[in-house]
Order: structure tokens, then sequence, then C-alpha cells
């Protein structure tokens, strides 16, 4: 299909330069237009630029994309809009201003140039009315959501003239080079996204008003617990802009239907708007300002009904605590929300679901006719784990439609097909099939060509080996996949039990991948508490020469391994995919050995296999020494592959990225099958260590460190055992060891350090605090 090539975004506001940042970061070129400045021409767009390379988290995959983004103004280059086959409108909100640019814009584009506007308010209807037919059927609105590189969906929406074609064509280009989940929404109010998410949000803040909860107990029950990112409702707030948000539903509340349930907790209606008024008023308009929900870096939360701030509790409410421990041995948490005693933690969770599932329901089919639709919009613009469908299957059609009439409720026809039909989502043979619940029948689930969601197409499988960390599939032709599921996929021993089972039942290739948020944010540090605060230093030796014969096996499985990571890759599971032949890594994959910042060494072969890396890399292995020493000392973080070459955690004449998550698994496929052919298995490597020399050099340098007040004391006790790994510290001659024999040294090291008692502190301060002390 044919592609954009000369592309253009108008407005280098946030969402605006949100945009051209993503175009460049899938290596097109993009001209970035806004208003002339005052002191020179193009000072909004160049601002905007260094906005862009200031930004956190980094909006560009590597700074050096920058160079792709062309600053100007529409008043000097508005000619060059001429050139472009798709121009990108993000300009101010109102109707009057995008009339007037498009007026200008029809007198210079050329006949075939689309365009876009990234509104979530405007209908079409409205945008186009006055503008000719022949300009309405190239014109559609690319509604993405912020941040831009992060969010994934992108809400495609058609007006009655726009072309066929031209959704295909940016349907295709959205989906297959700027990365995104695209979802086909009809021109109405809000369309999927933030009609839903939006609704939920003012719900969680209206019922913890109404039950007297704290800001910090609702957003706790309504996080994690129901798979909703853990801000909940205040937290998001306070990320966002309690500002921006008040000015989001009072647009929803100006757009929408006069009998939408939205209205029941709109502006008028929400008892803690008012609040909201009172707070931006005084500054307090969240995390960018003195706060919010949440002040003094979240030690306290305001009372919602006097305003009045008071320290926040410190123990999660039993019933999101039991949440959290059900979590980790991978329990279904959702239907334990609205079980047990009727107080006002399980009402507030009753309410919540039965209103919020009630309403997202109620959508069918006037707004769209799947519930796949909305599903999709959930979980790719507000990183839901599950979709409002998707939990009322896992509740149960019934037990929901309880809860709604509970709630004073009437039963959407929705829910009262499911209950009568069967579940939403059921497979039909080897596919997934989605009820359409108006007609009563089952359609197939649609993705783009190429694209595979995982935690889809597992409903038509079962697993030949599980349990509660980690599963393992046969999938496609004879392959096997690995797929962690335990909490941010944290790794474990039952984690460890499924990878070496792979290596033995390998059939004819290994793929690690699963589709969750994260990889794996790295081994579970629980374990590791336990056996410091056990004192059970054999348990931990075991432990750590189990997830090392394990991903020793793996490296030497006799058949292609490949890892497809994306989201965090750090720790433990950036260590599984250094053993594998060749990674597949999403462009917003974050890499990193991070164990030195509370105090261990990487101990399943990351230091290993960092050094043999480098020494690829440099040739020498006194260099690679120190770049290891160094990389590995700092928990140096990349944030992109094209980051994580410089760190030889990503070979780019080995690996490969792509810009969608969602193809990550059919192009591992195919990987695997171009491998197949000519596959050997990997030769053991030696390693030369350099002499004890080096260990003075690395002592002096963290010294000075401490000194210039860079480091902690036992920053350099840490630093100091990473180097006992990589240099032969007992004798002034290299030395030559074996595979096995560094993997003994990262041992050694990491139990040295985990019977120090600044060690602990730091293990005990991340997992009760949320952050290691420094120490």
């Amino acid at each position: 299909m044919q592609s954009f090539s000369k592309i253009a975004v108008i407005g280098a506001g946030t969402m605006g330069s949100g945009i051209a940042a993503q175009i460049a970061n899938a290596g097109q070129e993009v001209l970035l237009l806004d208003l002339a400045g005052k002191d020179s021409p193009n000072a909004v767009t160049e601002g905007a630029k260094q906005r862009l390379l200031k930004s956190d988290p980094p909006a560009l995959v590597h700074k050096s994309r920058i160079d792709l983004i062309t600053a100007g103004n529409i008043e000097d280059d508005f000619h060059r809009l001429g050139d472009c086959d798709w121009i990108v409108e993000a300009v101010v909100e109102r109707l009057e201003v995008k009339r007037d640019l498009y007026r200008r814009l029809n007198d210079v584009i050329r006949d075939d140039c689309v365009v876009t506007s990234n509104t979530s308010t405007i209908p079409i209807s409205l945008l186009v009315a006055e503008m000719p037919k022949e300009f309405r059927a190239r014109f559609a609105i690319t509604h993405y959501f912020n941040p831009v590189r992060y969010m994934r969906l992108l809400e495609l929406v058609r007006g009655a003239d726009t072309d066929a074609a031209v959704m295909d064509r940016l349907a295709d280009f959205n989906d297959r080079v700027m990365g995104k989940g695209v979802v086909q929404c009809n021109d109405t109010p809000g369309f999927l996204g933030n009609r839903v998410g939006v609704f939920a949000l003012q719900v969680g803040m209206d019922e913890a008003a109404n039950l007297g909860l704290r800001p910090e107990v609702a957003d706790a029950l309504m996080g994690r617990p129901m798979g909703i990112p853990k801000t909940g409702v205040f937290g998001l707030y306070d990320l966002i802009g309690v500002d921006l948000m008040a000015d989001v539903v009072n647009t929803l509340g100006d757009i929408l239907p006069s009998g939408d349930a939205f209205h029941g907790v709109g502006v008028d209606q929400n008892p803690v708007m008012g609040l909201i008024k009172d707070m931006v008023a005084d500054g307090y308009s969240g995390n960018k300002g003195k706060g919010g929900f949440y002040r003094d870096g979240g030690l306290n939360s305001v009372d919602l009904a006097t305003g009045t701030p008071r320290p926040c509790l410190t123990d999660l409410p039993p019933k999101a605590q039991a949440a959290a421990d059900a979590q980790l041995i991978g329990k279904d948490t959702l239907p334990m929300m609205i079980s047990g005693a009727a107080d006002a933690d399980t009402q507030f969770c009753r309410r919540f679901l039965a209103r919020v599932l009630g309403y997202a329901a109620s959508l069918i089919p006037d707004v769209t006719h799947s519930p796949q639709d909305i599903d999709d919009a959930m979980k790719l613009g507000f990183n839901w784990v599950r979709g409002p469908f998707e939990m009322i299957d896992a509740l149960g059609a019934e037990v929901v439609a309880e809860l709604i009439r509970e709630a004073g409720i009437e039963v959407p026809d929705a829910i009262a097909s499911s209950v009568k039909n069967g579940p939403f989502y059921t497979p039909k043979g080897d596919q997934l099939a989605v009820l359409l619940p108006r007609d009563g029948v089952y359609a197939p689930v649609t993705l783009p060509a190429g694209t595979t969601r995982f935690h889809i197409t597992k409903q038509c499988l079962t697993p030949i080996f599980t349990n509660e960390a980690a599963s393992l599939y046969i999938y496609g032709d004879d392959l096997r996949l690995i797929e962690f599921h335990s909490k941010a996929n944290a790794l474990t021993g039952a984690s460890m039990q499924v990878v070496a089972e792979a290596a033995r039942n390998h059939g004819r290739g290994i793929i690690v991948h699963n589709d969750a948020q994260h990889f794996s944010a790295g081994v579970d540090l629980n374990q590791f508490r336990i056996f410091i605060e056990a004192q059970d230093w054999t348990a931990m030796d075991g432990f750590l020469n189990d997830f090392q014969q394990a991903v020793r096996a793996l490296k030497y499985a006799p058949v292609p391994v490949i890892c497809a990571p994306s989201g965090l890759t750090i720790g433990g599971g950036c260590e599984v995919m250094l053993h594998c032949d060749q990674v597949l890594a999403h462009t917003n994959t974050v890499f990193g050995l991070v164990e030195a910042g509370v105090g261990v060494v990487p101990g399943g072969g990351g230091v290993k296999e960092t050094l043999r890396r480098w020494h690829l890399a440099t040739g020498d292995w006194e260099q690679a020494a120190w770049n290891t020493w160094m990389q590995i000392g700092y928990a140096k973080i990349a944030n992109s592959p094209e980051q994580a070459a410089r760190l030889q955690y990503y070979l780019p004449k080995r690996d490969g990225e792509m810009s969608n998550r969602d193809k990550l698994l059919d192009q591992a496929v195919l990987l695997i099958e171009q491998l197949q052919a000519d596959y050997t298995v990997p030769e053991e490597p030696k390693f030369i260590l350099p002499s004890a020399g080096l260990l003075q050099k690395m002592s002096d340098f963290m010294d000075k460190g401490i000194q210039d007040g860079l480091f902690f004391p036992h920053d350099k006790t840490t630093a100091m055992q990473v180097a006992e790994i990589v240099v032969n510290s007992g004798g002034d001659d290299v030395l030559e060891v074996s595979e096995q024999e560094m993997f003994d040294r990262e041992r050694k090291a990491f139990l040295n350090l985990a019977q120090t008692p600044q060690t602990h502190a730091r293990i005990a301060s991340l997992l009760d605090n949320g952050s290691a002390i420094r120490n």
C-alpha cells in the first residue's frame, strides 16, 4: 500500500510536537509549523524541538532523530505544505481556528494530499462543513494519545465523505510505520477511549467521595487489583494535570448527548469537581504545580470532604493487600474485589465496576457494534490490562448484571445478550471470536495483517508446562513459546523452571515473548529479601545457580532462540534476553542491568555476557573489563534499541526492532525459520581477565567519586565486587577462565554483597517505599 513520504504537522504544542517526534522516530522527515515567534520566526517550533530533547520520559528514541524535524512557521513556510502528501493539524481546539486553517490549506495543497485533525472533541461534520467535497474526501481524524511515543492507541475517525482508500492508507501507515494500534471509530462525541476512560475516572472520584474513602485507598482499590494502572484516578489526575483533566471533563460535558450517563459525574454533579476548582485556583494543578490530590512528594493526600491535606496511610487497605498477595502467585484478582464483607471498600469496587462496565456496554451498538473496539481502546489508550468486556467475562455476565441492578441501573442490552448467548470472547476452533451483541452472533477477532496479540491467541492454546509465574506453549509449526506472567513479570524460581523446560522440550525453535506492559522487571527482590533475613545463603546460592543453568541451557539449546521483548527488559529479564541467539525488540523497549542500584550485581550471567560483548566490540579484554565495570556499576539503561546498541545489549548487525509491538511475534516466527536452515549451537567462550593492576584504577575512581559527593560508600563496595568478577584480583597476570567460572564469580560477588547490612537496607527500602536508599 502507498505510504506517506512528505509529512507536515501544524501546531507545535504538546500533542503536535509529540506527533512530529513519533514520525521522526519512524525514520521519516517531518515539517513542524506553528505561529511565527516574536524574537525569531521559528522560535515556537525551535522551542518545541528543545522540549522534545529534554522530555522525560524521552519523546525520541534517540536524540539524533531531532534532525528529522524541520522547524518552520505558518507565515514564511506555508507554501511548503504544497509538497506534502499528509498534513496533521494539531492546533488549538477552537472550531473557527481550524476552519480558517483548512481554507488556507485548500488553496495550496496537492489534490492527493491527505489532511487529518488530532481533535478529540469536535466532530468531522463540523470541522469540514464549509469545505468542498474533494477536500472532505481526503480528510479524517487521527486522534493520538499523549505521550504519543508510548501510548499505543490511534483513534481513526472517518467522515461521511471520507474516501475508504484514504482510511485504509492512514490505518496501514499508522499500524506498520508509526507503531500504533488503530481503532476505527464512528464520528461520535468523545469517540471511544476518552468517552469510557474519562467516565471511569469520574466514577472513581464520585464513589470515593460518596463513600468517604481517601484518595490513596480508592487508587489502591481501582488500580492494579482491577488491572488499571496503579495511578488509579487521583494519581492519574495529578499526572495529567488537575486543570487539564477538568477541561476535558468540561468539554465532554458540552458535547455528549443530554441523556448520557456521563452528565451524572460531570462538573456540576460530581462533588469533587468543586474542590478541583479551588485547587487549581490555588496553584495545586497536579505534579507540574504545587501538587494536587497528593502533595509533599506523595506523603500527604487531600481530604475529599474538606480539601485539607493529611498524611497518607502507609498500609494498603486489606482488600488491596490481599489482591497484591494473590497477584504474586498468578491469581486473577478482579473477582476478589467484589467479594467479602459489605464494607466501604467492597462497596466502592462493586459500584465502580457496575457503573463503568454498564456504561461501556451501553455504547453498543450506537457508538460501535463490536466490544473489541472498546476493549482495544482502553487497553491501548489507557493501559488497562483488560478491556471492559474482557472484565465482564472474567466476572461473569450474570454477576455483572446483578451488580448493575444493585447500583440502580438498567442492565444494557449488550450484557443481556452475553447472559443469553455466552461470553463476549470465546475460542472458535483455533481462533478467538467476539460476540456481536445486537445480532447475538460471533465474529472473528480482527487484527491487521502481520499482527498477533498473544494474550488473545493463547486463549485458543493449552500450555504444555505451566506454573504460577510462566507457561510454555507449542506455537505455530512445532515452535515453543515461553510466556512470563507474574506480577510485572518479575522472575522467580518458577519462571526459570519454564525456561529450563523449554530448553529440554525445544521443538523446532524457541521464542521468549509476552505482550504484557513489561517483558520483565527483573528477578523478584522479595525472594532475595527472604533469603537475606533468614540468612539462608545456601538457598540463595541455589536460586542463582538454577537461574544460571536455565539461561545456559537456553543459550546452548540445539535450536534457534529468539527473544522478542517490549517494555522494561531489565535485571534478570535482560539476562534472559542476553542468552538468546537474536533479539527482536519493540522500539520502546528499556534495556539494562540495574542491580547495582540495590547493592548487588547481576547474578544470572549478565556480567559475563556484557564482558563478552564488549570484547567482541573492542578486541581488548582490559578495555572490555573497564567498560563492563562502568556500565554495570552505574546501572546504565537504554530507552530504545538504538540506545542499547551503545551498551552492547542490542547488536544492530544481528538483532532487529519493530515499531509496533503487536508485530513482534509474527516477525519472530519468520526469524526462526530463517535461522533453522544452517543453525549451529554457539561455541562456549573463554574469557581473559586483566591483571590485578586494574583494580587500583577502579578503586581510585570510586574514591574520587565519593570525595566529590557523586557516590556513597556502599556504591564503592558494590562496584568493587563487580571488579572482582571481571579482573584477576588474585594475581599480576591475566587469567583465562571458562564460562562456568564466570557464572561462579557472579554468584560469589552476589552473595558477598547480600550479606552486607547496606544491601539489605537498599532492598528493603525499595520494596517498602518504592525507592532504594543511598548508603
